[in-house]
């Protein structure tokens, strides 16, 4: 676990043996190299399959001189609830002081990096400033997400009144643990028409569902098979980062896939599922049976319906590809974007410093008006503007119109005529799921994957999870919802593998959700659909505020800028299943010009 030794503790009854990051990655990359992955014939089309291989041995226990010791404080520096970022050396270490104990921790998230220590303490967890994950503090496990990886746990003992932290210099610069994982061992792995579990869709769904299985102790085979040419990777940055290079993208390297044995069908598109014999048909005729079954195909973006929608340099984006190829060419030219949702938002930030111009078109009055709200929305607005953007808004675009093919101008229902050279389009999307219609898997009227708590279908066998999934809300009455967001795909693909494993887990996350414009970042939690008033704490025009979405006389959604940690403490609020009270918020809003959340944290109105 990171620590050099450690005594049992008597109620612990799992001992993780956790092999250091940099000797797994050498050690695979050696085991990678023994067989090359199988190529499969299906209709005369070759089918590769990322092979399971054998795992290196686990070598846990460093040598005492990989390993640092100092005393970081004294018992009495630190309060109940408190944490504190030590030094030892050869980095820094999270310590935590709860319920009279000291644990000592990675300090930084694996996911992006945030600093823990800025983060919120709350019943056993630490729950990152950022993007929201949360870390036991007595294991150092990731327990909400996003990101795939856990926290080193270090020793920690008490002489004379000092505090004394125990760790390997190898962890201490890893920041960040993958879970022991079990590899396939499957006798079927070497037969390519049967799989114990399917996955249809690489996105964090998909990821999750495979590691989760394998660290669970899951020893069969899985396949993982995406429409994407790539091995799973981050989406969210595509639109924030659209000259991103998808080997930096990447959320594991090959090497891991093959050490794990989760095999990997890329540009492979699922035509048909047949229920009743448990088998899925590829495009090229390819068969494959399973007996689990876990669909997460995620969204296909909308296009635009107007006239000249089949010119050049007109793009959704879906794929690093496609985000690389509008960076090089708005290159010095006019963009226009058409919708100001999160996609279409980040891409305009993101291309005002390359293009010539860059013009949105929406439909509302206000971006994010329907997410955020008119007076957040207006103060985003002008954010933009300030930086070059040029809006139309309450107009939709009526046609594109090209000089040889290529997009010249973008003409809008308001008549006004815009010169674009590329126009990127973030409309909205809708459930990848055509080829489930004629399955007897129940899809709703939207085409939505209608699932249960557990994240079941009305098919047994098969679970279902993601963008295209809508599910019950636990902390919204059991509300029937669809969450598309990157964290929330993580958590579902986590609950659909414990049910795989009937563990009978229910899916009962807060939804956590982020994005950044012109180095700004805004975070959310909650679901505010329908919201019915915004209280408003802070400044919106310094973009240092935190704003409450409420529906009657409950919070439903909190969304902030400069305001850390406060979305992450109000996640943590609502999800030990407290309410939160519009009075509670009237109160600290009148009198608190000093930002004070210890209100938060109290046992209610």
């Amino acid at each position: 676990m990171g620590g050099c030794f450690s005594k049992p503790k008597p109620v612990e009854l799992k001992i993780e043996v956790v092999l250091p990051e940099k000797e797994r990655g050498k050690e695979e990359l050696s085991a990678s190299g023994k067989g090359s992955p199988r190529a499969y014939q299906g209709n005369g089309t070759a089918r590769h399959f990322h092979t399971e291989e054998r795992l290196p041995t686990p070598h846990p226990y460093p040598s005492p001189q990989d390993c640092v010791e100092a005393a970081v404080c004294h018992v009495k520096d630190l309060e109940n609830g408190q944490m504190r970022e030590v030094e030892l050396g050869w980095g820094k270490v999270l310590l935590v002081k709860d319920n009279g104990e000291f644990h000592a921790l990675g300090h930084k998230c694996p996911h992006y990096g945030a600093p823990l220590v800025k983060g919120v303490l709350s019943r056993g967890r630490v729950r990152c400033p950022w993007h929201g994950a949360c870390f036991n503090i007595s294991t150092g496990d990731l327990e909400d997400f996003p990101g795939l990886d856990s926290l080193h746990k270090f020793q920690v003992k008490i002489e004379k009144e000092k505090v004394y932290v125990r760790a390997s210099k190898q962890a201490l610069q890893l920041q960040r643990r993958t879970k022991v994982m079990a590899k396939c061992i499957s006798p079927s792995a070497g037969y390519s028409g049967s799989t114990n579990v399917l996955i249809v869709g690489a996105g964090a769904a998909g990821l999750v569902c495979a590691e989760t299985l394998r660290q669970e102790g899951f020893s069969d085979r899985i396949v993982l098979c995406t429409l994407d040419r790539h091995l799973p990777y981050d989406r969210p940055k595509l639109s924030k980062s659209l000259d991103t290079q998808p080997e930096q993208l990447a959320l594991r390297p090959k090497e891991f896939f093959r050490a794990y044995g989760i095999e990997v069908l890329t540009e492979a598109q699922v035509v048909t599922v047949d229920v009743r014999n448990k088998k899925v048909m590829f495009k090229d005729g390819f068969k494959l049976e399973y007996s689990k079954l876990l669909l997460a195909p995620g969204s296909s973006p909308k296009t635009l319906s107007c006239k000249g929608k089949e010119v050049e340099n007109v793009f959704t984006i879906r794929t690093p590809e496609d985000a690389n190829r509008v960076v090089r060419l708005a290159r010095g030219r006019n963009v226009v974007v058409v919708g100001a949702g999160f996609l279409g938002m980040e891409v305009a930030a993101y291309l005002t410093e390359k293009a010539h111009s860059v013009s949105v078109v929406e439909l509302e009055e206000t971006p994010f008006r329907r997410f955020l709200g008119e007076r957040v929305g207006r103060a985003l607005m002008k954010m933009f503007e300030n930086n070059r953007v040029k809006f139309y808004m309450q107009t939709e675009v009526s046609e594109l119109r090209a000089q040889e093919g290529k997009l010249k101008e973008v003409v809008l229902k308001s008549s006004k005529v815009v010169r674009a050279d590329v126009c990127v389009v973030g409309i909205g999307a809708v459930p990848a799921t055509g080829f489930l219609r004629q399955s007897g898997i129940g899809l709703d009227s939207r085409g939505f994957i209608p699932v249960n708590k557990m994240m079941q279908t009305n098919v047994p066998g098969v679970f279902a999870a993601g963008d295209a999934v809508t599910f019950p809300l636990a902390w919204r009455n059991n509300r029937k919802v669809n969450i598309p967001h990157w964290q929330m795909a993580h958590a579902q693909g986590r609950v659909a593998a414990q049910n795989m494993l009937a563990q009978e887990a229910e899916i009962s996350t807060v939804p956590y959700l982020w994005t950044a414009m012109f180095g700004k970042s805004l975070r959310y939690t909650g679901y505010g659909e329908g919201f019915d008033d915004v209280i408003i704490q802070g400044d919106l025009e310094e973009l240092k505020f935190v704003a409450f979405y409420t529906k009657s006389d409950e919070v439903i959604a909190v969304a902030s800028m400069n305001y850390d940690p406060i979305v992450s403490k109000v996640a943590e609020v609502l999800a030990s299943g407290r309410a939160i009270r519009k009075r509670e918020v009237e109160l600290f809003v009148l009198h608190s010009k000093t930002g004070d959340m210890s209100w938060l944290t109290g046992k209610g109105s």
